[in-house]
């Protein structure tokens, strides 16, 4: 249950101002279509988390066990310094002739490949080795991040203190880190 939990908390805090979040609040306003964009976030955000989930578990087979706590609890701290730094959507999305749900599904997961979400599920597959818990947590993480930003829009995103909320999920990502470190096992050379 701790991959679970500590999934939904690391990436519900690192989405809000992510741009996949922004993605949600551009796709709300143009498409007006909330359902057809949530079900789309959900599909992309289960597809994208599930294939990064797996590369990271396959990752992590690689590894000689001792090293992996130290791997990953550097990258928990790379991705706490990384949250800091405010994301921008580098463009508009384009409007799919198949809908709202195919333009979401399309948007969605290619703007969260390469994004720090996608790579904390990796680096959080690796270190708990339950792929379906992380997933399942990383995706509702997803969910409860952009589901808001779908429904309220904008309005929302103004009035959310979005730079205690950034140190707030850097924050946590550092601690989780250090956390990990604390508890890994000394490296014999």
């Amino acid at each position: 249950m701790d991959a679970f939990i500590t999934s939904t908390l690391l990436v519900a805090l690192a989405e809000i101002g992510d741009k996949t979040q922004l993605l949600s609040f551009v796709l709300a306003a143009r498409l007006r279509k909330p359902g057809a964009i949530i079900a789309g976030i959900f599909v992309a955000t289960i597809a994208n988390h599930a294939l990064a989930g797996s590369l990271g578990v396959w990752l992590a087979s690689l590894l000689a066990p001792q090293w992996l706590p130290w791997i990953t609890g550097a990258l928990f701290v790379g991705f706490g310094l990384w949250t800091l730094h405010p994301d921008s959507l580098d463009d508009d999305p384009k409007l799919h002739q198949a809908g709202a749900f195919v333009t979401t599904l399309i948007a969605f997961f290619i703007a969260e490949m390469g994004d720090k979400t996608q790579f904390a599920t990796m680096a959080l597959a690796a270190r708990f080795d339950a792929l379906a818990l992380v997933v399942l947590g990383t995706t509702l993480g997803m969910m409860l991040a952009n589901v808001p930003a779908v429904i309220v829009g904008e309005k929302l995103a103004k009035r959310l203190p979005m730079k205690v909320i950034r140190i707030i999920a850097a924050l946590v990502f550092i601690a989780t880190g250090i956390a990990t470190i604390a508890g890994a096992p000394e490296l014999a050379w």
